[in-house]
């Protein structure tokens, strides 16, 4: 049988090579171009390839139309002026999707359809994630060298002599995938998932059964489309598979992660699109679930996508310069430029985070105890020659004082349901209004890392006088919620709150709009539909899940099996029951009154509601449990 053909990097086939490709490969039927808008959501038509073959230049050059209501642009695309082109992209690879339940009758193959990235473009003006992330990239790179010229000290530190030896810049980057898996219908069993996490027995342990097969076949496609995967290894929630005598998979509940190469920022947002459908392809087909929530099941651990960076130069005669790597890697944990763009990542990400989680289900996850990050704070490690990884951080240090190259900045905060082309577009702006600080500033290593280990309340001449930024402690063990707070800042708890700081540090969101990458509209734009999106799933997701939660805690006990015990637990929860979901002639439950402050548009009350109903949700889930084991 003929090897389908899974990837077509456009940037080294031209038009003419492509028209041939298309011809041998009768079963690729279809073209979509896949624009990302602010919301995350890619664009996915069905254009049959016959009209792309009819005109190859004139189709790759004209811009398909949609009407902006099919995207997420608010007060960009609006009623009256809903036009958006949809342009493709012709420098990064383009991949091939299957549909492997739908079979070609003429070739015996599957169905394949050809997804060619597209910029979004209304007004003329680029309004989709992946063209504000190519004028992150565009503006990084030429603010870099107007720095060099002007304060060479900056790459003379790390053994280049002059802006003139530098051929090219190069940004790399690169996402994990953390997802759920079960069979259909399971239902969690909290407790022993919560048990399974704390003892650590899924972690990294050998995957069997079907889980394995679909693991297994997600990588080779994943080789086949030259996305050229690293590693796939169970993570640290689930419990163990049931299997049949028969060696099939009965019962599954299991977290996987899946890691890949580092490419340049755009094409490493489009493989972690990809690696996502193909996992969710493969998965299903074998007759399981797959979820890419922050946090599908609470109590237990929820899913990351941790977002990597890094910057190297490549210098005329053919070397590379790790940017953020010091010129002796036993005498600093970074160079001047490592510093400054460490420090703009934690100085600025009070705008950065509301672009990082911007979803119910992205706080869930980023709360104590779970891995995940909540204050802003980075680890460098204990000594310069002995790297260490603090997992309790935001941003970690990725260094081997013998591996220059491979040094970068870990954001551990995204989640695998993030815009990875808003985060790293922020990130990289970000970074660099932390370099120009370095550079203007003339301090060496040791003043810089004196600057970013400053203690709270100590002037800072870039950071903030009361808070710290740096500490190698596992800072959700070694300091309580009062002390973390002080030392690092109070984390938003809702969207709303998160929202918030884009009016409340407008000084830092300077940083996102320079090169007029992130614009005013574009901003405003996100904001209104991440607080859109935040109250409909509160109102209609978040409280109907709750409903039936609720009514699923019945009382389980009678005279003949009951103790005094049961009734008062029983009392205490059906007291919560009674708070949160029942209106009476004097009283409003918090279920009204939540969708009552949701239609006067008061969302601080809405946001302070979300935060009591998740607290009485909690407290419920639990007193619930310890209820039912003193039932016999």
């Amino acid at each position: 049988m003929k090897e389908q053909i899974h990837v077509i990097d456009k940037r080294k086939v031209s038009n003419k090579e492509l028209k041939q490709i298309l011809l041998e490969n009768k079963n690729i039927k279809f073209v979509s171009l896949m624009g990302v808008d602010l919301g995350g959501n890619a664009t996915d038509e069905k254009i049959p390839v016959s009209l792309l073959l009819d005109d190859v230049d004139d189709f790759l050059k004209s811009a398909i139309q949609t009407d902006g209501s099919s995207v997420e642009l608010h007060n960009i695309a609006t009623l009256n002026n809903a036009k958006v082109d949809l342009m493709p992209d012709q420098d990064c690879k383009w991949y091939i999707d299957y549909n492997l339940e739908n079979i070609d009758p003429e070739t015996g193959l599957a169905v394949g359809t050809l997804k060619i990235p597209a910029l979004l473009i209304h007004d003329n003006k680029r309004v989709g994630s992946r063209g504000i992330l190519r004028k992150a990239q565009s503006n990084f790179k030429k603010s870099l060298i107007g720095i060099f010229e002007e304060y060479p000290k900056i790459i003379n530190s790390i053994g280049v002599d002059s802006v003139n030896d530098i051929e090219d810049i190069v940004l790399t980057s690169a996402t994990e995938l953390e997802f759920w898996v079960n069979t259909p219908e399971d239902k969690a069993d909290l407790e022993q998932l919560s048990v399974s996490q704390s003892l650590k027995e899924q972690y990294w342990k050998r995957t069997h059964g079907i889980i394995r097969t679909c693991l297994e076949q997600s990588l080779e496609k994943l080789e086949k489309m030259g996305i050229c995967p690293e590693m796939a290894h169970k993570e640290v929630g689930g419990i163990a598979s049931s299997i049949t005598r028969d060696g099939k998979t009965k019962h599954a509940m299991e977290q996987l992660e899946i890691s890949w190469k580092f490419d340049n920022p755009i094409q490493a947002a489009d493989n972690e699109m990809a690696v996502r459908e193909v996992v969710e392809d493969i998965f299903t087909i074998n007759g399981l679930e797959v979820t890419f929530k922050a946090k599908p099941i609470q109590g237990v651990a929820g899913s990351g996508g941790h977002t990597h960076f890094g910057v190297s130069l490549v210098l005329k005669d053919g070397t590379f310069k790790n940017l953020f790597a010091p010129k002796d890697m036993t005498k600093d944990y970074l160079s001047e430029a490592g510093y400054g763009a460490l420090m703009g990542l934690l100085h600025n990400y009070e705008v950065i985070n509301p672009i990082t989680t911007n979803s119910i289900d992205g706080f869930e996850r980023l709360v104590p105890g779970f891995e995940a990050p909540v204050c802003i704070v980075t680890s460098l490690g204990h000594t310069y020659e002995t790297p260490s990884r603090n997992r309790s951080v935001l941003v970690g240090l990725i260094r081997d004082a013998k591996k220059p190259k491979s040094l970068r900045f870990e954001l551990r905060s995204p989640n695998p349901l993030s815009n990875t082309y808003l985060v790293m577009a922020a990130c990289y702006q970000a970074m660099l209004d932390g370099i120009k600080f370095a550079a203007k500033s003339g301090l060496d290593t040791k003043a810089l890392e004196k600057e970013l280990s400053k203690d709270i309340g100590e002037e800072g001449l870039y950071l903030e006088k009361d808070r710290r930024y740096r500490d190698e402690n596992n800072v959700f063990e070694y300091y309580n919620d009062e002390e973390r707070n002080e030392r690092f800042g109070m984390p938003p708890a809702t969207v709303y709150e998160n929202m918030l700081n884009l009016e409340k540090y407008k000084e830092k969101l300077e940083c996102l709009k320079d090169g007029n990458v992130f614009t005013d509209s574009i901003i405003e734009s996100f904001k209104y539909g991440s607080l859109d999106k935040w109250k409909k799933e509160l109102r209609h997701r978040i409280i109907h899940d709750d409903i039936e939660v609720l009514r699923g805690y019945v009382k389980l006990h009678n005279k003949e099996n009951m103790d005094a015990l049961d009734e008062v637990n029983w009392n205490k929860i059906s007291d919560i029951k009674f708070n949160i979901m029942k209106d009476t002639l004097t009283r409003k439950s918090l279920f009204t009154r939540i969708n009552e402050a949701i239609d006067a548009k008061d969302y601080e009350k809405v946001s302070s509601l979300q935060l009591e109903l998740s607290k009485y949700m909690k407290e419920i889930r639990q007193l619930y449990s310890d209820y039912k084991k003193n039932i016999y």
